[in-house]
């Protein structure tokens, strides 16, 4: 159970309002994070169109004229309805909700929406098989609401986590993310299969590979060389390289500008609530793997167990090197999962600081 939370069915806390609370109701758009990415992955995506032309004209020139035009044309398809519940599905684990979950969830949703002014019926709620206390916009029509928010939030805190995926929806982060993604998606693939290669044929530890290895490393290094400074193509070379890094910039300004958005429809201080509650739970070191603590260093090995055969450990002494310790030790978290929580924990930290910077402001504009 979440600290601080219990089961949602108990907490149905969610205060009604009877109007809505933005000055203009808008039901879907495009805003300044939304439009950089879209111009960020401008570069990446001349890089992609290069990619789909040269992979086509391999097999036949013709297919190498169409085929760029045909994969410009589908983006777009990802507004499908059917198109977006395949990717739901598919990519993001997610399910539509049972009935008990629509129940629910439809009363928070038309919270949500009557506070927003926006037509409830233009996106769509599904269920995230997945942890963590928050939701998830997919798509351009989709909200998802994790299971473990459905079973831990109350619905004032629900309420927080949908209206901020609306805001993502309003803003127009969704689909632009998804139409920067699938238009940056070919350029992306050709990079790691050349990097794949590369650690294949280094890993080969044969001077042949070696070799070959080495010697397309060098042709890459010469060709961005040759289209940096002949070619006078430094811009799309900077451009593409700089592009993660604004990428997660703008990734981090989005998910402000929809903190501020679940926050203008009220759902501040339950916000709040969510985001102290993520950064606890962030901090919260790794639970011990079940079974046997591992030896340390220089104790004898346990023997295998065999079908039929018991092993039982050796009976130590309280001040034995090798007797088990007296209290609980705590898991010592891999490298990577060190990184996660911290990653995590500076998110939820960031956003909580801004929320509350948000907040203060709204109370000193409807100060007297």
């Amino acid at each position: 159970m979440t600290p601080g939370f219990g089961p949602a069915a108990d907490h149905d806390d969610l205060a009604l309002d009877q109007g809505r609370r933005m000055v203009k109701a808008v039901q879907r758009g495009i805003d300044g994070a939304a439009l950089s990415h879209l111009l960020v992955t401008v570069p990446i995506g001349l890089v992609s169109l290069a990619v789909v032309a040269g992979v086509a004209a391999l097999s036949n020139p013709l297919l190498g004229a169409i085929a760029p035009v045909v994969w410009l044309l589908s983006g777009p398809l990802i507004f499908n309805r059917k198109v977006e519940s395949a990717i739901a599905q598919n990519l993001f684990n997610m399910r539509r909700p049972t009935p008990e979950e629509a129940r629910r969830l439809d009363v928070v949703w038309e919270q949500v929406t009557r506070r927003a002014g926006v037509d409830r019926e233009t996106y769509e709620l599904w269920i995230q098989e997945r942890a963590g206390l928050n939701a998830t916009a997919a798509a351009g029509h989709i909200v998802a609401v994790t299971r473990h928010a459905m079973d831990q939030l109350p619905n004032s805190r629900l309420g927080s986590v949908l209206a901020h995926e609306l805001g993502h929806h309003v803003g127009g982060h969704t689909w632009a993310a998804m139409l920067a993604d699938w238009y940056a998606l070919p350029a992306r693939a050709a990079g790691r299969a050349v990097l794949a290669v590369l650690l294949l044929l280094f890993r080969t530890k044969h001077w042949a590979g070696v070799a070959c290895g080495g010697c397309l490393s060098l042709l890459i290094v010469q060709f961005l060389f040759l289209m940096t400074f002949m070619d006078g193509m430094w811009w799309l070379v900077l451009s593409v390289a700089a592009g993660p890094l604004l990428i997660a910039w703008l990734h981090r300004r989005a998910e402000f500008r929809a903190d501020a958005y679940a926050v203008g429809l009220g759902f501040g201080a339950a916000l709040e609530d969510v985001l102290m509650a993520e950064a606890r739970a962030a901090a919260v070191p790794a639970i011990p793997p079940p079974g046997p603590a591992p030896l340390p260093l220089g104790a004898p090995p346990i023997p295998h167990q065999y079908p039929g055969h018991q092993y039982a450990p050796p009976q130590t002494s309280p001040g034995h090197p090798y007797a088990p310790p007296p209290y609980p030790v705590p898991a010592r978290p891999a490298p990577g999962d060190r990184l996660a929580a911290r990653a995590a924990h500076t998110n939820a930290e960031a956003r909580l600081r801004n929320v509350r910077l948000v907040i203060s402001q709204q109370v000193q504009r409807s100060a007297p």
